[in-house]
């Protein structure tokens, strides 16, 4: 696919990990930085595979679900241990959803916990 665009934004919450033998099973918190990467081969009469500012707009409505809260106690989580990777997955699919009507693909999401720390999930082209 030829064009890719990719915004970054962030949000702010509490977790701690189950299953987990450390410091990180306590409770904590994170300021996560959330990279969006879509991809796709038409653009639109603009000259545009998706306007910024949908693709912030949609993305931002998902993130405001997790900013600041105890993501442990979200229903998506139950269960599960909130960790980098399951939240970038759970960013991922609910965008896929969310951008189902344009003639593009959610490529990739990353989630980084700290400035050093980053896990992705994306689909296999």
């Amino acid at each position: 696919m030829p064009y890719e665009l990719k915004i970054e934004t962030a949000f702010a919450a509490a977790h701690n990990l189950l299953h987990y033998c450390g410091q990180c099973e306590n409770l904590h918190g994170h300021n996560w930085k959330i990279e969006i990467y879509i991809r796709g081969t038409e653009l639109d009469r603009s000259g545009m595979l998706l306007d910024f500012k949908i693709l912030k707009e949609k993305t931002n409505a998902i993130l405001d679900t997790l900013d600041h809260t105890y993501l442990n106690e979200l229903p998506i989580f139950a269960g599960r241990s909130p960790s980098s990777e399951l939240i970038a997955e759970y960013i991922f699919t609910t965008l896929e959803k969310e951008l189902a009507a344009w003639p593009l693909t959610v490529h990739k999401v990353t989630a980084w916990e700290s400035e050093r720390a980053a896990a992705s999930f994306y689909r296999k082209d």
